[in-house]
């Protein structure tokens, strides 16, 4: 049951309200920003809470259980802080928020009526939808290590143990969002970047990274497929720099990078169609030892 502080009890009861919606919004990197539906600028916990954003929430879901519940926050890209190339580059991704309901006229008279995380964020030309997912998200990541055939973990990082050293080009043609056709790459098989990382060093893109859908070549050149377009459009002579893909196999593993003795998966693990195969004629001995040995 949700304890209404005294003060705010008596002003709903009292029959005309002043009440209005406060938002703050925390990133990953720190930077606190604050937002409100009301036509003036509201301040308390040591944040000023912006009236030029143009804010709007939607109504907010919640279920019984583990079910990740939220709702929606909508508004315009001349709220203060707030702009498409901060969206589209990734910050505000799984960024912490806060929902306050504040009596306007005296903001120490609020209550905290939600807390979640910024979800899957859908952008138009001047407008933008945040969807908001409760603390309960928490529980649908994976935590510690499972049991998989592929690798756990990341290319290049620690447990992995491969040592990585980006390859820097440039855009010699491109369609302006997606697809990239590079010089001095067509020496590396088809899909050595595949599943790679990306990353503008120079332009107006300078700075984001996604990934790299597909790779293939066309003559000379490296056609090059990307997952997500950058906030600005590509433009020829634009910098960047690839790292390779890894699909997580112990094949590849061994195979592309000779980290075979690093391998952070189970490759051996047999599959569901093992399993339920049962024993046939002609399988050999089956004592219990090793099948790859």
């Amino acid at each position: 049951m949700r304890d209404i502080p005294a003060a705010l009890a008596a002003h709903l009861e009292a029959g005309a309200t002043t009440l209005c919606h406060c938002w703050s919004l925390t990133r990953r990197d720190g930077l606190a920003l604050g937002f409100t539906d009301h036509d003036r600028p509201l301040a308390f916990d040591g944040l000023t809470f912006s009236a030029a954003s143009g804010l709007e929430a939607a109504e907010v879901t919640g279920e019984l259980g583990f079910a990740i519940g939220g709702g929606e926050v909508s508004g315009a890209f001349a709220a203060t802080g707030l702009n498409e190339a901060d969206l589209a580059a990734g910050l505000y991704d799984d960024a912490r928020l806060r929902v306050w309901l504040v009596n306007w006229a005296d903001p120490a008279q609020r209550l905290l009526l939600d807390e979640g995380f910024v979800g899957e964020v859908r952008r138009g030309e001047t407008v933008f939808t945040a969807e908001i997912r409760s603390l309960a998200k928490a529980f649908d990541e994976e935590r510690g290590r499972l049991y998989l055939r592929g690798c756990d973990a990341e290319l290049g990082d620690r447990r992995c143990g491969v040592a990585l050293t980006p390859l820097a080009a440039s855009v010699a043609q491109t369609d302006g969002r997606l697809q990239i056709t590079a010089l001095g790459l067509a020496d590396l098989a088809d899909g050595h970047f595949t599943a790679g990382r990306l990353l503008f060093t120079d332009g107006h893109n300078a700075g984001f990274a996604c990934e790299v859908k597909r790779h293939g070549r066309e003559g000379a050149n490296a056609t090059l497929e990307l997952w997500q377009p950058p906030a600005s459009p590509i433009l020829p002579g634009d910098g960047f720099q690839l790292t390779p893909g890894c699909d997580k196999s112990f094949a590849t593993c061994r195979a592309k990078f000779g980290n075979g003795a690093n391998f952070r998966g189970f490759p051996h693990m047999p599959n569901r169609d093992f399993i339920i195969a049962g024993v046939r004629p002609g399988d050999g001995v089956l004592d219990g030892g090793s099948l790859f040995r």
